[in-house]
């Protein structure tokens, strides 16, 4: 089948019900359906949630499921070299991220992990922007020491949060802060922090607590492998000076020029660039624009216009061209480079 030209539009919001509490501020920016318990929006997503055959999957405004549509036509989506390289996948899945309360200490498994045990083709290696904190808000990023498999098992049977935010490293994040967080580094979110999230296309978290959550993590926090099992994917040692280095960036709202906002670690898994919107030239490929502020357009090389607002969120098959974008600025999530 000859490949189409696909033009661009805005998505529908995709929030749905979690474990934890959370959303309002996804629905009002996004003029969903709000919380209490939808702090996610999986936003073009081709991804379920794990052991789940739909929920998760974002539809097109005609109603198609988006991996549907993908997979119908994926070099008028996604283009030549990345059909070549990825195949159908479009090798991202972008979130919102709104928990009204902290995020439980959790991890996730990498690509070896995730192959090797669960035969997937990802991990979940993924990235944070934060685009609202309050005051002094915090993340926990990696252990403070070396940790045993059998010290955090133990913790883990005993359900003790207490002993297990001990262990990790917290530091302070404001709005314009972006932390890249690999595979197996164990991490929590405080509550009240708003995030825009990057990361490989899965839904694989192991929890190593969840008193006061909605959710029994001894039957649904270890991907169904076992704890004993599902331990071997945790990196027990601390970063290193010089890993936080390349881990922490931030991107400048007031630039008037367009940046990428991650450090280079994270172009194996995908890329962000923050667009201010004053007539910068964007080069075709498939991607994801959230408009976080004003009101403007995105202008297609072919005439094609695409009126935006604070809160849309439109994709951008690569069919559909290069485009500038006028008074409107956010940020443009796109899968790597193939």
């Amino acid at each position: 089948m000859n490949s189409q030209k696909i033009e661009p539009t805005k998505l529908p919001s995709n929030q749905f019900d979690h474990f934890y509490k959370g959303g309002y501020r996804i629905g009002k920016l996004r003029k969903g359906p709000g919380g209490p318990m939808r702090p996610e929006e999986w936003i073009g997503s081709t991804t379920t949630r794990f052991g789940e055959a739909e929920t998760g999957l974002s539809r097109l405004p005609n109603g198609q499921l988006l991996k549907d549509a993908v997979e119908a036509d994926p070099i008028a989506w996604l283009g030549e070299k990345h059909v070549a390289k990825f195949d159908s996948s479009i090798e991202i899945l972008v979130k919102l991220l709104d928990p009204d309360q902290r995020l439980p200490v959790h991890y996730h498994p990498d690509q070896k992990f995730a192959a090797e045990k669960l035969h997937l083709n990802h991990g979940k290696t993924e990235a944070w922007i934060i685009l609202e904190a309050p005051a002094e808000a915090k993340v926990g990023l990696g252990f403070n020491r070396q940790m045993t498999k059998a010290e955090v098992s133990d913790l883990v049977a005993a359900h003790d949060s207490a002993g297990l935010l001990e262990s990790l490293v917290f530091f302070n994040v404001k709005p314009g802060d972006a932390v890249f967080v690999p595979a197996g580094v164990a991490h929590a979110i405080e509550s009240g922090i708003l995030v825009l999230e990057l990361q490989e296309p899965t839904d694989l978290s192991i929890l190593l607590e969840w008193d006061g959550f909605a959710v029994d993590g001894d039957k649904d926090g270890h991907l169904n492998l076992g704890f004993d099992s599902a331990l071997d994917a945790l990196r027990l040692s601390q970063l290193s000076k010089e890993e936080n280095a390349q881990l922490l960036s931030q991107f400048d709202v007031d630039s008037k020029e367009s940046h990428a906002i991650f450090q280079s670690i994270a172009d194996p898994f995908f890329r962000a660039d923050y667009l201010p919107g004053l007539g910068e030239s964007v080069e075709a490929g498939f991607g994801i624009f959230l408009c976080l502020s004003g009101q403007g357009i995105l202008e297609f090389d072919d005439g094609n216009r695409v009126e935006t607002d604070r809160g849309d969120a439109v994709i951008i098959p690569h069919s559909a061209g290069g485009f500038s974008i006028r008074d409107c600025a956010g940020v443009l999530s796109r899968p790597p480079a193939a």
